[in-house]
C-alpha cells in the first residue's frame, strides 16, 4: 500500500468514527490529516488535500485548537498560518476525554441530579419508575465520571503507564 492510499483510508475512517462520536466529519478528517503529517500544514494545504472550503477548514481548525488537539505554528517570513497536531496518542485520548466530559457528562449529570432531587408532584407507578430510572442513571453517570477521573489521573501515574505498555 502506498503512503497516499494509507493516508486516504485513515482519513476516511477517522471521519466516519468522528461522526459516530458526535464530531463533525470534516473536523475529524482535518485532525486525521494533521495526525499523519509530521510537519506543519497551512490552511491552503488542508483545503487542497481534503477538498474543503476555506470557511469549513478554518472553523474546524479553530475547534480542534479549542480541544487542544492542534496548535498554530508561525513560520518566519511567511504570512500563512500553519498547524500541527498533537501526536502523542495518550495525550490525544486524555484531551478528548476531558473535552467530552465537559461537554457531555457534566451536563448530563447536572440534569440527572436536578431531576433526582426534585420531588415529582404525582405519586403513582409512572413517577416511581421515572424516579428510579433517573436515580439509576445518576449513579451510572457518577461511576463513569469516577472512571474518567481515574483514566485522566493515570496519565500522570508512572506505574499505570508501565502496566499499559505491558498489555501490548
Amino acid at each position: 500500500m502506498k503512503n497516499q492510499e494509507a493516508k486516504d483510508e485513515f482519513i476516511n475512517l477517522w471521519g466516519v468514527l468522528g461522526s459516530q462520536w458526535g464530531i463533525n466529519r470534516s473536523m475529524a478528517q482535518i485532525h486525521a490529516l494533521l495526525l499523519l503529517t509530521p510537519d506543519t500544514l497551512s490552511t491552503e494545504d488542508i483545503m487542497e488535500e481534503l477538498q474543503l472550503s476555506r470557511g469549513n477548514t478554518n472553523m474546524n481548525i479553530r475547534e480542534l485548537m479549542n480541544w487542544n488537539l492542534v496548535y498554530k505554528h508561525f513560520v518566519a517570513g511567511e504570512r500563512k498560518e500553519y498547524f500541527k497536531a498533537e501526536h502523542d496518542v495518550w495525550t490525544i485520548a486524555t484531551r478528548i476525554m476531558k473535552e467530552r466530559k465537559k461537554r457531555e457528562l457534566v451536563p448530563a449529570k447536572e440534569i440527572a441530579q436536578k431531576i433526582r432531587k426534585a420531588k415529582l408532584s404525582e405519586n403513582n407507578a409512572e413517577s416511581k419508575h421515572i424516579q428510579k430510572t433517573i436515580t439509576d442513571m445518576d449513579d451510572f453517570l457518577g461511576r463513569i465520571d469516577q472512571l474518567s477521573e481515574l483514566m485522566l489521573k493515570a496519565e500522570q501515574n508512572i506505574i499505570f503507564k508501565k502496566m499499559m505498555t505491558l498489555l501490548k
